[in-house]
């Protein structure tokens, strides 16, 4: 579905993202771990059109869409849950999703998709259907992550990138948002990229994923194999070298 062949991003003379390779197969769940700073943010940017790249492909179904405008990859099928969450805070609930189908409401077949995506992340995140005449400031920060979440589902991806979902989240909201994102790959056969600094929850929830240190793509693997890797865990799940060597 998604593939990205010997990227290169800059900001300015900031060399960010340095011939990075990756790809996504159709249903899949792949994780992006690193630490901060090593360029994740900006690969999804870059995917979805919001930092142009300096070279390199990114092939989304067999199309280069590496020089798209935002709008435009977005209405292939592309949606991006930003960190931060980033929702409207003086607009309410509701008008935050709608935002989310702007590009749908240009016919009434799209109109029609718009209202069937609403009522689909409304069985998501019950909570938002209770709260859909609350402006989004009011709400916590684990029903601004919903929030967040729906308003991209509104465009009905294919494929979901999502930036940082658990972070400043309590755990059990975490587990929530986790499970709908698994729900969506199993029920609605949509594929995720998820950027994770809490590496364990990510590889716990994905098939695949890589590893980005500093611009550059170090290692790729089945998520299991990486979870039990002693340099991952050494760097990434906080795990004492003494320990790793001892189990």
């Amino acid at each position: 579905m998604l593939v990205i062949k010997n990227l290169n991003t800059y900001y300015g003379q900031v060399h960010v993202l340095k011939n990075v390779s990756l790809h996504l197969r159709e249903g899949e769940i792949v994780a992006l771990i690193g630490a901060n700073g090593a360029g994740k943010t900006t690969l999804l940017n870059t995917v979805s059109g919001i930092t142009p790249a300096r070279s390199g492909i990114v092939s989304y179904r067999g199309l280069p869409v590496q020089d798209l405008p935002p709008h435009r990859i977005v209405g292939l099928g592309v949606s991006q849950v930003p960190e931060g969450r980033q929702v409207f805070k003086p607009l309410v609930v509701e008008e935050n999703l709608e935002l989310g189908a702007y590009l749908l409401h240009r016919n009434k077949e799209g109109k029609e998709e718009a209202k069937k995506n609403l009522q689909m992340v409304y069985e998501l995140f019950p909570v938002l259907a209770e709260r859909r005449r609350q402006p989004a400031g009011t709400l916590s920060g684990g029903e601004q992550q919903m929030l967040a979440v729906g308003r991209a589902l509104m465009a009905g991806p294919r494929l979901l990138l999502l930036d940082e979902p658990s972070m400043g989240l309590a755990p059990l909201i975490v587990q929530e948002i986790f499970r709908v994102i698994r729900s969506l790959v199993e029920e609605r056969k949509t594929t995720i990229l998820i950027v994770e600094q809490n590496a364990k929850a990510a590889l716990n929830l994905a098939d695949r994923g890589y590893v980005l240190d500093t611009g550059k793509i170090i290692m790729e693997g089945a998520a299991s194999d990486l979870l039990v890797n002693r340099d991952v865990q050494r760097a990434y799940l906080g795990r004492d070298k003494k320990e790793i060597w001892e189990r």
